[in-house]
């Protein structure tokens, strides 16, 4: 199992516990993403973590598929639809490789603090790309740590090695959008919350 993997799974309940470190930028997002939503959409959510975004999202939709490597935090968040019920949610263990044989399957797909913690972005990108139907956007939110902590570059392979973080990926919004473009997305919206600079919020649409 990938290192990161264990982490994450190790972290799930203390994750699940801790809160909302900036409520108001993370309502902005919830709202600008519904703008996208439809009743008739098809969505994928990659790296859902415990699943509160999907929980918010998922009644204004046909069908909401929530995925994360984690099998620990997909226990939370199973727990919780068990809790609140939404018709038409799943959630389940995967990663996008796991899809790798789909194509044009999703209207919109989202990566919510995910991209950054991938070892290969551009990848994921590409199988987004390739997931979505023409016309279909990709939400997502990366910590741009290039652009804001280049400094952190130092510090997290110590981090990695002793167990205490994840492996961290460091991205540029600039890059970020260039590998968005050079896919074929075009940038419908792009956001940097005043209070976490840290964050890019990006939707990208699939060029029809």
């Amino acid at each position: 199992m990938d290192f990161s993997i264990k982490f994450w799974d190790r972290a799930a309940e203390r994750y699940a516990r801790r809160p909302v470190a900036d409520v108001g930028a993370y309502e902005k997002k919830l709202a600008v993403t519904q703008q996208f939503l439809s009743a008739d959409m098809r969505v994928l959510e990659f790296g859902c973590g415990t699943g509160s975004t999907a929980l918010v999202h998922a009644s204004r939709v046909a069908e909401y598929l929530a995925t994360d490597a984690s099998s620990k935090m997909i226990d939370i968040a199973r727990a919780k639809l068990r809790d609140q019920p939404v018709p038409g949610l799943r959630f389940d263990v995967a990663t996008l490789d796991d899809y790798s044989g789909q194509s044009e399957s999703y209207d919109a797909i989202l990566g919510l603090n995910i991209l950054h913690l991938l070892r290969d972005p551009d990848q994921a990108i590409h199988q987004v790309y390739r997931l979505l139907k023409p016309g279909g956007v990709f939400i997502s939110n990366t910590a741009c740590l290039s652009d804001t902590r280049p400094y952190l570059r130092l510090i997290t392979p110590v981090g990695k090695l002793l167990r205490l973080m994840p492996y961290v990926k460091f991205l540029s919004r600039k890059g970020l959008e260039v590998s968005m473009e050079r896919e074929g997305f075009e940038i419908d919206y792009k956001w940097i919350p005043e209070t976490t600079k840290d964050v890019y919020f990006l939707v990208a649409r699939k060029s029809r």
